[in-house]
């Protein structure tokens, strides 16, 4: 037992503390900071590559690509927020006929189901009516809460909290890709000569494994575009092309996947008497739900280097840890561990 109290132990053991400590409590609050030095080393040899071309010197260049880079954000956002505000006053406007026409639409679907349950006994029908009833009673107390006062209330103020963090992240940004090369002299300055090598060794691999990030996303991206779109050619193929690319854009959110669409979209269906339709429509759903769990670790996996095990596993308990953002954080976090064990830095050659 006393083999084990000795100073280096603790220090190891109060370090791993500490880093947990840090992943927990800082690492969710400094997201935009950790995003803007991703970023920043991300473009370092686009930075590089424009010195190297244009013959400026590194505030120039960094200046430039900056400008360049918040020009095509500014055009960006601004596009999407005229189109989200003018989709949204039309869906306003039109909220109560779409409220009229589910009302009709349930009083016929209430009306045919007596019709067709007449010739059963009450103590069938009693028990099919409540579970109607209750269904309808849900998708109404479902679609109040989520236009309450509360959530507007919540909504609006996470908006200043977003510009904050959209603002500190542009600024982190440029101070980042200034003085990258002072960090980096700095970090080398405090290391050995084989700690600087181990050092150079994981910063290799990172940039490799962010890029095979970026590139598995975009993959699974496109795997999910071309599921989709198959899928509605098959079933409705009016809206196709609009609603594969819809589907598309919202399955990047993982929190809300091509579900969001497809299940109200099927139920409205379903409601109307399109049952043939809504069952399609579920069965896609079902089906890129699959794709989407099944298919994006291996992906993932494959493209940064880890098997879809510790993949999946880091994606949960990011998501789980650090909202949305803990998906991209977890397997990162994975991969600075993995890094730092084959370069040396961390050594896990233990036995119990």
């Amino acid at each position: 037992m006393t083999k084990w109290l000795t100073k280096r132990n603790f220090i190891i053991t109060l370090s791993i503390v500490f880093m947990i400590l840090i992943i927990i409590f800082i690492i969710p609050v400094s997201i935009p900071l950790i995003l803007a030095l991703l970023t920043a080393i991300l473009i370092d040899p686009l930075v590089k590559l424009t010195e190297k071309k244009c013959k400026w010197n590194r505030k120039i260049s960094v200046t430039s690509i900056f400008i360049f880079i918040l020009t095509v954000t500014a055009f960006a956002l601004y596009y999407i927020v005229t189109q989200l505000i003018g989709k949204i006053i039309k869906f306003i406007e039109a909220v109560p006929d779409y409220l009229n026409s589910l009302s009709g639409l349930w009083i016929d679907s209430q009306s045919k189901l007596f019709q067709y349950t007449s010739v059963l006994p009450d103590e069938v029908i009693k028990p099919i009516r409540k579970e109607f009833k209750d269904i309808f009673e849900a998708m109404r107390e479902s679609i109040l809460s989520l236009l309450s006062y509360e959530k507007v209330m919540v909504l609006m103020t996470e908006i200043p909290n977003f510009l904050i963090s959209f603002t500190v992240f542009f600024i982190a940004l440029f101070l980042f890709m200034l003085e990258l090369p002072e960090l980096k002299k700095m970090l080398f300055r405090h290391l050995t000569t084989s700690t600087a090598e181990k050092v150079r060794y994981m910063i290799t691999n990172l940039n490799s494994v962010i890029f095979g990030f970026i590139k598995a996303q975009l993959l699974m991206s496109f795997i999910i575009l071309a599921v989709t779109f198959v899928g509605l050619l098959l079933i409705i193929p009016k809206y196709a092309v609009m609603m594969s690319l819809v589907i598309w854009i919202i399955d990047i959110i993982p929190i809300l996947g091509s579900i969001v669409i497809l299940a109200p979209w099927s139920l409205y269906l379903f409601i109307s008497g399109d049952i043939a339709t809504a069952t399609k429509l579920a069965i896609l759903a079902v089906i890129l739900l699959i794709v989407g769990r099944t298919v994006e670790p291996k992906i993932m996996g494959s493209q940064i280097g880890l098997s879809p095990l510790p993949t999946l596993i880091s994606m949960f308990v990011g998501l789980k840890l650090m909202g949305f953002l803990g998906l991209f954080i977890g397997p990162l976090i994975i991969i600075l561990f993995t890094t730092a064990r084959e370069a040396g830095i961390i050594k896990m050659n233990f036995r119990i």
